[in-house]
């Protein structure tokens, strides 16, 4: 067996469900998960209609999918992603730039693996709080995690004035997440071109996981992207810069497993060939409706209005009594917990029935601090009114002192 594999921590979720087996909630209330970033919004019609026509279903389930993508899947990644990130002087090019990915997770993973030349001093550096899979991946392809602290004194934004040049000259792939999960914060443009910079310097690539950018409270203002910040430096080909992004919170999709890596076309096509030796080409009929999904916009806006929505309602009903903010981005709220975060997620869970994620669950210790101790993590992602039923057992809750 791979040594590895012995170095894997346990997934957040299976930490979350050894923390609460012995807890026996409440009968008085239907259980509400906002613990997974599972969205629940109904997926667009037009999506649905697609998927299960007959005669396109049947020529796609015949024929092996090109790893690659279909030429269509392609060209509608790339103008969806040269029109979002307004990349008209260095325009994404579909046949050299674009790759289609079962979903950010698998790509972020593999990515790791067909980039890091492992050494016993190769770095990958990541925030933290963060995605999992950016450890995971980085342990599994021989390289040391490195953790970028994401705390309340640095607005939750990774904190790289504490990485040192020696770290920096070891470092082979930076991992970050811009809308952030859990967070939300999202990094400026200054601070991406400064990364960029780093990379120049440093000759490290980086791998930008932007699953989030498309759940946003201003539409004159969305979250800027990786690309966006290297088009602005007046850069061509995207040197050392690739951009992570799905369908799962954007179309409501997290079931079909679609995503795209673009960017550095050199990193690309290195991705490529790892990826056809890997047997990870997606299915025809979910390149289809992929492709239909990113180049439609309408369903994209009637889902931020849902959001919206819900975070008007929720933070009408905490705020007063348990302050928190709506974040930049994303569909989480990371409030700061008046107990230990993983005492209040249990005792949360026994008097309301309702299941929340610990931050240390998300997070690192590193020099005895731990940047997600004492928040929770709390998805508003289920339907408006379970989400405000939800918001009134936890008030109720917080202003009874039952966590005490």
């Amino acid at each position: 067996m791979n040594r590895k594999l012995d170095l894997l921590q346990p997934y957040p979720f299976e930490q979350l469900n050894d923390l609460l087996k012995d807890v026996r909630p409440t009968g008085a209330f239907d259980f509400i998960p906002l613990s997974l970033g599972e969205p629940k919004h109904e997926v667009a019609d037009f999506l649905i209609a697609l998927y299960s026509n007959p005669e396109t279903l049947r020529t796609a389930v015949g024929a092996y999918p090109p790893t690659i993508g279909t030429p269509e899947l392609r060209c509608a990644i790339a103008n969806f992603v040269n029109k979002r990130f307004h990349l008209e002087s260095d325009p994404i090019d579909a046949e050299h730039q674009v790759l289609p990915v079962n979903g950010t997770r698998e790509a972020l993973f593999a990515f790791a693996q067909a980039v890091i030349d492992s050494t016993d001093d190769a770095v990958t550096l990541m925030p933290n709080p963060f995605y999992q899979i950016y450890e995971g991946a980085a342990v599994l392809a021989g390289s040391n995690p490195g953790y970028i602290r994401c705390g309340v004194e640095s607005s939750f934004l990774p904190d790289f004035s504490q990485v040192t040049e020696a770290t920096w000259q070891r470092c082979q792939l930076l991992y970050i997440c811009t809308p952030g999960n859990p967070t939300g914060a999202v990094m400026s443009i200054e601070m991406l071109q400064d990364l960029i910079e780093l990379s120049d310097e440093y000759d490290f690539v980086i791998a930008s996981d932007e699953c989030y950018s498309e759940i946003y409270p201003d539409e004159s203002n969305p979250p800027p992207g990786l690309l966006q910040a290297a088009a602005q430096m007046n850069r061509k080909g995207y040197k050392n810069c690739v951009a992570f992004n799905s369908l799962s919170k954007r179309s409501n999709l997290p079931g079909l497993r679609s995503g795209y890596v673009a960017g550095d076309a050199e990193y690309i096509s290195k991705f490529l060939l790892y990826r056809t030796y890997h047997g990870s080409a997606m299915s025809i009929h979910n390149q289809q409706l992929s492709t239909a999904a990113w180049q439609d916009e309408s369903h994209v806006q009637s889902n931020r209005d849902l959001y919206r929505a819900k975070f008007s309602a929720v933070l009408a009903v905490l705020d007063p009594i348990w302050p928190m903010h709506q974040p930049n981005a994303g569909f989480y709220l990371w409030p700061e917990t008046p107990i230990t975060d993983t005492a209040f997620t249990s005792k949360l869970f026994e008097c309301t029935n309702i299941k929340v994620l610990p931050g240390t669950f998300l997070s690192r210790t590193v020099a005895g601090h731990n940047p997600g101790e004492n928040h929770v993590r709390m998805a508003l992602v289920a339907t408006l009114d379970t989400c405000v039923e939800a918001a009134l057992r936890i008030r109720s809750f917080i202003q009874a002192k039952k966590y005490c």
